[in-house]
C-alpha cells in the first residue's frame, strides 16, 4: 500500500484539494484508491479468498434487502468529517442513493458496509475505518477479520453514537451472525476460507 499526504496548511479547503488528489490519482487497474484520514491510499485488489468471502456475503445479502436497494463492490462512501473516503467491500444503499453524481455517496446514505480484512492493512478496518463508519452514521458495520489473532472472526456493530459503534455481536468463522432488520438475516460464515 502507498499514501500520499496533502499540505492543507495554505487553502483552509483541506477536505476539497484531498478529494480532487483522491479524483487524479492514476493507479494501476483493479487497486483500491481511499481516503483514510486524509490520506490517499493506493492497496492492490483482494486475494483470491477475499473474493470468496465477498461473494458468499453478497449472496446471502441479496435474500434478505427490499427490490430498491443494491449491493455494490466498487461504491466509495464519504465521510468528510473524518477526511475519509472508504470503498467499502461490500456496501448496501437504497438505489436512489446514487441518483447523484459524483463517484460516492455520503455515509449515511448506506445501510450496511462490509470490510473484510486483508493481512497488509487489517488495522485500517479495525481502526479507523470503524470509526469512520460511525461517525458517517452507517446503521451497521459488519467486520469479517480472517487475520483475527487466534481464529478468524465475525463482528456485527451497530447503533452509532459518537463516532463509536455498539458491538452487537462477535461469532467465530463457522458460526452463524445475525444481522438484525431490516435485513432480518443470519450469514453462514461456516465457508469462509481463512488466510
Amino acid at each position: 500500500m502507498s499514501a500520499l499526504t496533502v499540505d492543507h496548511s495554505a487553502s483552509g479547503h483541506e477536505w476539497d484539494d484531498v478529494v480532487r488528489i483522491w479524483e487524479e490519482t492514476d493507479a494501476p487497474e483493479g487497486c483500491k484508491v481511499e481516503i483514510i484520514e486524509g490520506i490517499v491510499t493506493v492497496s492492490p485488489g483482494p486475494a483470491n479468498h477475499h473474493n470468496s468471502i465477498t461473494d458468499m456475503v453478497q449472496r446471502q445479502l441479496y435474500t434478505a434487502i427490499p427490490d430498491d436497494w443494491g449491493i455494490y463492490q466498487t461504491l466509495s462512501v464519504a465521510i468528510p468529517s473524518r477526511m475519509g473516503m472508504f470503498i467499502p467491500d461490500l456496501v448496501v444503499a437504497p438505489r436512489a442513493a446514487l441518483d447523484e453524481p459524483g463517484h460516492a455517496i455520503p455515509a449515511a446514505a448506506a445501510e450496511l458496509a462490509v470490510e473484510i480484512t486483508s493481512k497488509s492493512n487489517a488495522n485500517h478496518d479495525r481502526v479507523e475505518k470503524l470509526h469512520g463508519y460511525a461517525t458517517g452514521g452507517v446503521p451497521f458495520y459488519l467486520l469479517l477479520d480472517s487475520w483475527h489473532t487466534g481464529r478468524p472472526t465475525a463482528t456485527l456493530y451497530g447503533e452509532p453514537r459518537n463516532s463509536l459503534y455498539r458491538v452487537l455481536d462477535t461469532v467465530k468463522y463457522g458460526e452463524g451472525i445475525h444481522l438484525p432488520a431490516p435485513f432480518d438475516v443470519t450469514l453462514d460464515t461456516s465457508a469462509f476460507p481463512v488466510g
